[in-house]
C-alpha cells in the first residue's frame, strides 16, 4: 500500500508555495498508530483532526447493548475527527480506532484557524470539505432511514471503493446498519445479477 504524503495533499489542493507549506508543517505532528490502537475513546474530549497518510481508521459508537455502530471509515487522504467534541468542547460519543497500522497527521484547531487567516484560498477549500462532509452525513441518514440494503451497499462501494478488500464483512454490515447475514445475501444477489 503506497503512503500518501500530507505535504503533497496540501500542494495539490491549495495554491501555496513550498516555503509556506514547510512553515505550516512545523505546526503539525505525524503519529504512527498500530492496528487496534485508539486516537479517541468515548468520553474523552477530541482536541484534533487527523489526516490519514497511510492505513485505515474507523469511527464508531457502542450502544447500551454493546453493539458497535460504525459511523465512518477513514482511508488514505481522508480527514477524521469528532467535530462536535472539537468545536463545542464536549466529551465524545465516539471511538476512533486503527483497523490497520496507520500514519496520521495530527492537526489542532489553531492550525486550521491560522491557515484560514493567512491563506484565504484555504478557507474556501476547508469550507468545501466541511460542506461535503455534511452532505455525506445527510445522505447517510436518508439511506439508513429509507434505502434498501442493496442501495446502501452499492453506495458504500462507491464511497469506499477498496474498503471491502481491507475489512471484515462484519464491519461493513455495521456501517450499513444490517446484519452480516443480510450483507452476504445482498452480495450474492448482486453477483448473480452481474453474471446474467
Amino acid at each position: 500500500m503506497n503512503s500518501f504524503n500530507f505535504k503533497t495533499y496540501l500542494t495539490s489542493n491549495i495554491a501555496l508555495d513550498n516555503d509556506s507549506i514547510d512553515d505550516l508543517m512545523l505546526h503539525c505532528k505525524q503519529q504512527q498508530i498500530y492496528k487496534g490502537d485508539f486516537l479517541l475513546r468515548q468520553g474523552e474530549k477530541c482536541k484534533h483532526s487527523f489526516f490519514v497518510e497511510s492505513g485505515l481508521l474507523k469511527q464508531y459508537t457502542i450502544d447500551e447493548k454493546g453493539k458497535e455502530h460504525i459511523i465512518q471509515f477513514a482511508p488514505e487522504k481522508w480527514f477524521i475527527s469528532d467535530r462536535e467534541s472539537v468545536y463545542f468542547d464536549n466529551p465524545s460519543n465516539y471511538f476512533i480506532q486503527a483497523i490497520e497500522d496507520t500514519k496520521v497527521f495530527v492537526l489542532d484547531e489553531l492550525f486550521f484557524q491560522e491557515l484560514s487567516l493567512s491563506h484565504p484560498n484555504f478557507l474556501d477549500y476547508n469550507n468545501r470539505l466541511l460542506h461535503n462532509h455534511i452532505r455525506h452525513l445527510q445522505k447517510r441518514i436518508t439511506q439508513l432511514l429509507s434505502a434498501t440494503a442493496e442501495q446502501r451497499y452499492l453506495d458504500f462501494i462507491q464511497v469506499y471503493p477498496d474498503i471491502s478488500l481491507r475489512v471484515p464483512q462484519t464491519m461493513i454490515a455495521s456501517y450499513l446498519g444490517i446484519t452480516p447475514e443480510s450483507l452476504s445475501r445482498v452480495r450474492k444477489e448482486l453477483a448473480q445479477q452481474f453474471q446474467k
